[in-house]
């Protein structure tokens, strides 16, 4: 029988026999019974539909079907990338990712670290529940709200022409420059209080002993935080910063699609958005999973890269 190491036990030294995988399977078999759906879910709704991958090379044809439609090679991405739209898409995403993830967590840190210093559970608590409860409303709503919010006669121009800041209303909805930093407003008083609760987690994980010992040697709260708090939640930050920087090209579908007009287009437009109308208001099937494919290989190649960077450094890594 095949080995993995040696242990001693009073000095003789007893060889520690290797567990072969179908005895760990039938000594564990109630856990992968549980873990069947979830395999059947992935491969259904997620490795199954890779197969229509194939049509970003084709000029497909839904009466051809998959396998009939005629191949057309690279000729739907030298499309894409002589649109200019297209490229604006990928403008458009990237900048509002970049902005919803540099506010996101930023607020979610700043957030988690003032929950944290707050002794009051009741305050706390409730903020907490406050701060979160909108990450469960539909985007519907929540852009609905926005539109109210932002319009011509909202709150937010009654608030800038009462405090002399301008002299007429400010059209947030229909001038582009604003519709970036609308979008990242919006996600952030959306998710804000769910995405707080990871770090506050890693922050209850941090070792009493750790603040206590700095107090002694004299640190105030803000050094506390500095120097015990933020380094205790550094693994988990770069956790999530790994991950969120894979989805730098999903800056989101919903939003854009209902906060977007034709006013706003160049600005408003997604690769999401672009998908849905060329794969389903002008039915070029091939176009629309090209420019998904696309999306794809970029957020993967983002997704290796950021966890080898993080991994050069010697910080925590997905794999």
């Amino acid at each position: 029988m095949s080995t993995i190491g040696k242990r001693s036990t009073g000095g003789a030294v007893i060889p520690v026999r290797k567990r072969s995988f179908f005895r760990t399977l039938g000594s564990q078999w109630q856990l992968m019974l549980m873990s069947v759906p979830i395999f059947l879910y992935v491969l259904l709704f997620n490795y199954g539909p890779m197969w229509g991958w194939i049509t970003a090379f084709q000029d497909y044809k839904p009466k051809l079907g998959l396998f009939n439609s005629p191949w057309v090679g690279w000729k739907n991405f030298e499309w894409l990338f002589g649109r200019e739209d297209f490229l604006n898409s990928i403008r458009n995403t990237l900048a509002m990712s970049v902005i919803n993830l540099v506010f996101g967590t930023v607020s979610s840190i700043l957030l988690a670290i003032l929950l944290n210093e707050v002794r009051v559970r009741a305050f706390k608590r409730t903020v907490q529940t406050v701060t979160y409860l909108p990450h469960f409303l539909s985007m519907v709503i929540v852009v609905g709200m926005a539109q109210n919010i932002f319009a011509s006669n909202g709150a937010i121009n009654q608030m800038i022409l009462s405090l002399g800041m301008a002299k007429e209303p400010v059209f947030f909805l229909g001038e582009g420059k604003y519709f970036w930093w609308l979008v990242g407003v919006i996600n952030v008083w959306k998710e804000v209080g769910w995405n707080t609760i990871i770090y506050i987690s890693a922050m209850t994980s941090i070792d009493p002993s750790l603040y206590e010992a700095a107090s002694i040697d004299g640190a105030g709260r803000f050094q506390r935080i500095l120097h015990v708090t933020l380094p205790g939640i550094k693994s988990t930050f770069v956790i999530l910063l790994i991950m969120n920087i894979g989805h730098l090209m999903e800056a989101g579908f919903e939003i854009q699609y209902l906060l977007g007009s034709s006013v706003v287009m160049d600005w408003s437009q997604t690769i999401d958005v672009f998908v849905l109308q060329y794969g389903i208001s002008k039915q070029q099937y091939g176009v629309a999973t090209a420019a998904g494919l696309f999306k794809s290989v970029v957020a993967i190649v983002l997704l290796v890269a950021a966890n080898s960077i993080a991994k050069k450094l010697d910080e925590a890594t997905l794999i």
